[in-house]
């Protein structure tokens, strides 16, 4: 064999032999060279680990009150959204710790402990946010928070015991200071004895979408540009809808699987009646920003 027809070693850059042609204007129709860049094969259907001994910790961030100098309304239907989740997170195995109201210096402290615990027997993190929101910013009970500010602390050079494991933030937040008449829901049950009625406030969506980093995954209750709704008795649509799904589906469908019907099941509800008349028929779309690099299974967990 000689030396030009001896096998080439991989990734080898080979030269197209075919001539340059010109087009019919006149340009030179050019073939342009790539490098082969062979890789090792990734298989599509590898999934995160899930079998430590715990589920993972589960932060829910409540609020519903602020300081009057903020100026921001109350967030009725708040506490029904915070109990939903407390039932579906448990239910999946976590360990769920609540906060309400906290002030942003006391939520950044817990969210730092959180960071600085030893997730190493654990399958993942959940931190999720019940408040309201602009731009890239949620509220505490005193002040904003910068998202980016949460996430980074669990970066891998912060908190280590989490590297290479889902990191998954649910936020639910909305400005509060448009469209925010209340809305008869139609579909109330007939003959309740409910004394509360439920009504649904509707927001614009103030939060923008924000990667965070491999292996983190970013849960908005409302794509930017559109309306976020929350019941004053039952909860928001984006977490109700969440909730349900987490509960039906949340130990066999793959995660970024089940937040996609939750994105259905959320765009197919729209406000029906209202007093603002520029609300009837607003609707609502979730959306999530994944940076995962595997499938996402909650299987259950052998006793």
């Amino acid at each position: 064999m000689s030396g030009s027809e001896r096998r080439r070693p991989a990734g080898h850059v080979q030269l197209d032999s075919r001539p340059t042609l010109t087009t019919t204007d006149g340009n030179q129709n050019i073939t342009e060279v790539d490098a082969l860049d062979i890789r090792q094969t990734l298989d599509p259907a590898v999934q995160y680990k899930m079998n430590h001994q715990r589920r993972g910790m589960a932060l829910i961030f409540n609020h519903e009150h602020f300081f009057w100098q903020l100026r921001l309304p109350d967030r009725r239907g708040t506490s029904a959204d915070r109990n939903n989740l407390e039932r579906s997170l448990t239910g999946l195995g976590f360990e769920v710790r609540i906060f309400d109201d906290l002030k942003a210096n006391d939520v950044l402290q817990k969210i730092s402990q959180a960071s600085k615990d030893d997730h190493s027997n654990a399958d993942c993190f959940v931190c999720v946010f019940l408040s309201h929101g602009e731009n890239d910013h949620v509220y505490a009970h005193d002040a904003q928070i910068k998202i980016e500010t949460i996430t980074d602390m669990f970066r891998g050079d912060k908190c280590q015991s989490l590297v290479g494991k889902p990191k998954i933030f649910i936020i639910q937040a909305c400005r509060g200071d448009k469209h925010d008449d209340p809305v008869i829901v139609a579909d109330s049950a007939d003959g309740s004895s409910e004394s509360n009625v439920n009504e649904t406030e509707v927001d614009a969506a103030g939060v923008y979408t924000l990667p965070a980093g491999a292996d983190f995954i970013m849960c908005y209750s409302v794509a930017q540009g559109y309306y976020s709704h929350r019941e004053t008795v039952n909860g928001s649509w984006y977490i109700q809808d969440l909730c349900e799904v987490l509960r039906k589906h949340g130990s066999s469908l793959e995660f970024t699987e089940l937040l996609t019907v939750v994105n259905r099941k959320v765009s197919h509800r729209k406000v029906d009646m209202c007093r603002d008349i520029n609300a009837i028929g607003k609707k609502q779309i979730p959306c999530f920003a994944s940076m995962l690099t595997k499938k996402l299974y909650f299987h259950p967990k052998s006793k």
